[in-house]
């Protein structure tokens, strides 16, 4: 597993070798750039990753200049007509329309992302498309930023800032803003990947008493490194104090987490979502917040992204819902962009990515 600090210096000593240019007169550096890949890259990524693109010598990319508004549809479709690679991030849907507008000389994708929900796999695959992704380098800032949501909604901090910003704080009182601890609990992992031992790890110190968690199938390896239990699905809801959702989004997680999962757990039980907003079903969430059958829930993903400001989920008081920032730490996004460039560039040359999807 790589940390992402490691990672990134990791990746900067990877990073592609530069294409040599031998010396010759300006028309011949003309010609030779006239030869280079074409590569679309869909955002204004982190430094390192344009770093490594503009010193590979290899491609001769375009950027879409931002980081604040994507790409719009119209754009994008016109954008990569004819390219060679195709750098995007995880607000980009990859489908047949964009494959057939981007036609035959698209042969790598290499996705910013360790998710990979927003790229049509079969289209991709019939097209003999390469898919570069990157998973690993965002593992620490996810479990960190997991074990923040997680003491953030359970010890009732984002409600505890507002009453002492508004004039609420009074005189002590015996259970104003009580909240949960970890101490002596249970936590709950659906989904024991790299991102869940993570988190485990960081919660271990916290006292907490067992560690459990469901999957397709048991992970003996991982789940020894954390001294985790495997359990069933429905004994997940019953047994955790905390459930934390580290799965991917699939077909068969879709809505995973519904009223039927809500109505199983403990009425002091915390929901914590980091993975994918699409495993949860929001209107079952919302009723079980709302009535009381959860104490509350933290989420760092949501459908759609962004969140209408009017969704009722930001009118209860124990749901706290970022912006999707759960990889968002300097080191971590630098990480991502030079493993998404270096993806890209080794896939461009056929030689092995880095971290490829075998389609």
């Amino acid at each position: 597993m790589w940390g992402s600090r490691m990672a990134l210096r990791r990746l900067q000593k990877i990073a592609v070798a530069p294409l040599s240019v031998k010396e010759g007169i300006t028309s011949k550096i003309q010609r030779e750039m006239s030869t280079l890949q074409r590569v679309y890259v869909t955002r204004q990524i982190p430094p390192e990753g344009l770093r490594i693109l503009k010193e590979s010598g290899q491609v001769q990319f375009e950027l879409w200049d931002s980081d604040d508004v994507p790409v719009s549809r119209a754009e994008l479709l016109k954008k990569v007509k004819g390219v060679d690679g195709l750098l995007c991030v995880l607000t980009e849907k990859i489908d047949a329309e964009l494959l057939d507008a981007a036609g035959p000389n698209l042969k790598v994708l290499s996705t910013m992302s360790v998710g990979f929900d927003h790229l049509s796999l079969d289209e991709l695959k019939k097209r003999g498309i390469r898919v570069g992704y990157t998973p690993e380098v965002l593992t620490d800032a996810v479990a960190e930023l997991t074990v923040a949501l997680l003491l953030a909604t359970s010890r009732r901090l984002i409600e505890a800032t507002h009453e002492a910003k508004t004039g609420g704080w009074g005189t002590w009182r015996t259970l104003w803003l009580c909240g949960h601890e970890l101490a002596n609990s249970t936590v709950g992992i659906l989904g024991l990947g790299r991102i869940g031992v993570a988190i485990a790890e960081r919660l271990a110190p916290f006292k907490v008493k067992k560690f459990i968690y469901t999957d397709v199938a048991p992970r003996p390896e991982l789940a020894r490194a954390i001294n985790a239990e495997y359990v069933s699905f429905d004994e997940l809801a019953k047994q955790s104090d905390f459930l934390a959702v580290c799965c991917a989004l699939t077909p068969e997680t879709k809505e995973i987490c519904n009223k039927e999962l809500f109505s199983k757990m403990k009425n002091t039980s915390i929901f914590i979502n980091t993975s994918r907003g699409g495993v949860v079903n929001q209107e079952d969430l919302y009723e079980a917040l709302s009535t009381g059958q959860i104490a509350g829930a933290g989420l760092d993903v949501t459908v759609p992204e962004p969140l209408p400001t009017n969704h009722p989920l930001f009118t209860l008081k124990n749901c706290v819902i970022l912006p999707h920032i759960a990889s968002a730490s300097y080191t971590t996004r630098n990480a991502m962009s030079a493993l998404a460039a270096n993806n890209l560039l080794l896939g461009l040359r056929g030689e092995p990515m880095i971290k490829e999807l075998k389609l």
